[in-house]
């Protein structure tokens, strides 16, 4: 089980990293620096949406 959270941990950060990559700007600089919070937000739902396919794939 726990190699599963660590499978999923690293993948939620790479589709963040890769959905930061195909974004305009930079996504972490405008969480972390600006504290835009609509910036926040979109990053929490690709976190979440990517946790959401990897678990589906993992249970089937």
């Amino acid at each position: 089980m726990l190699i599963f959270a660590l499978i999923g941990i690293a993948a939620a950060l790479v589709g963040f990293k890769v959905f930061d990559k195909c974004t305009p700007g930079d996504l972490q600089k405008e969480i972390i620096e600006n504290k835009n919070v609509a910036a926040a937000i979109v990053g929490a739902a690709v976190i979440l949406g990517v946790c959401i396919i990897v678990a589906a794939a993992m249970m089937g």
